[in-house]
């Protein structure tokens, strides 16, 4: 009789899973056509009401940005001295982590430099100079000054999407629950910090998820890497 199958490998199919279904979900908001309708809404030819807001601007945009890095400096010094949860991962799974958010921080960055994408508070209706483009359009312009799709400030939460990999794909249930505790703790913040900057009438909602998706597929890539790494070594390990 054949042992039953292992169940060692399905999280990393239940990752391909999620990131499709992330992937579709993205696709029929763009497809709906709703960010331009969200932004008339919350903005007029005067701009946005919001923008200057204080929480907004001083507390969940400039105070969350800091404790961002300060957090990603931590868990950058547990790589070699861990505490809590990190105990219970090896030294290349901190380093999968630390790595898995510097690539997600690197890839948005990278991608707004390049894009001709206007914020929406650059719009001709919010008392810009632009013309809506959407960002499916590469290459044209919308006469503002780009440089604004994913989104940027999101970013400072969901790059630590990477955080969650090596517990939701580990071997225990109870430590794939504090993963997906993990995921849902970074995907509130994510939302959140991209949230706040809709209401400024920094992003389209689009931004924050694009910068999501774009988030989780760099840190699936990332944890899919470091996975085929450990095997590599625990194989060379043997006798």
């Amino acid at each position: 009789m054949h042992p039953t199958p292992s169940r060692e490998h399905t999280p990393l199919r239940d990752l391909a899973l999620y990131s499709v279904l992330a992937l579709l979900c993205v696709l029929a908001w763009d497809y709906s056509g709703l960010d331009y309708p969200v932004m008339q809404a919350l903005g007029n030819a005067q701009g946005f009401a919001l923008k200057t807001n204080w929480w907004l601007e001083e507390v969940l945009h400039t105070k969350a940005r800091q404790l961002s890095g300060l957090v990603l400096a931590v868990l950058i010094w547990m790589v070699w001295w861990p505490r809590g949860w990190l105990r219970d991962l090896s030294r290349l799974q901190r380093i999968e982590i630390v790595l898995g958010i510097l690539w997600g921080l690197l890839c948005i960055s990278s991608l707004k430099r390049i894009s001709l994408t206007s914020c929406p508070w650059d719009m001709q209706d919010f008392g810009g100079t632009a013309i809506y483009v959407s960002h499916w359009r590469w290459g044209v312009g919308d006469g503002g000054d780009g440089h604004c799709f994913p989104g940027g400030h999101a970013s400072s939460a969901l790059a630590f999407l990477a955080l969650c990999l090596p517990w939701l794909t580990h071997a225990t249930a109870a430590a794939r629950r504090r993963g997906q505790v993990l995921l849902i703790g970074v995907l509130v913040l994510g939302f959140i910090l991209g949230a706040t900057q809709t209401l400024r009438g920094a992003h389209y909602p689009s931004h924050t998820l694009w910068t999501g998706l774009i988030c989780w597929a760099v840190a699936v890539l990332n944890h899919w890497f470091f996975d085929k790494l450990s095997h590599r070594r625990q194989a060379l390990a043997q006798p």
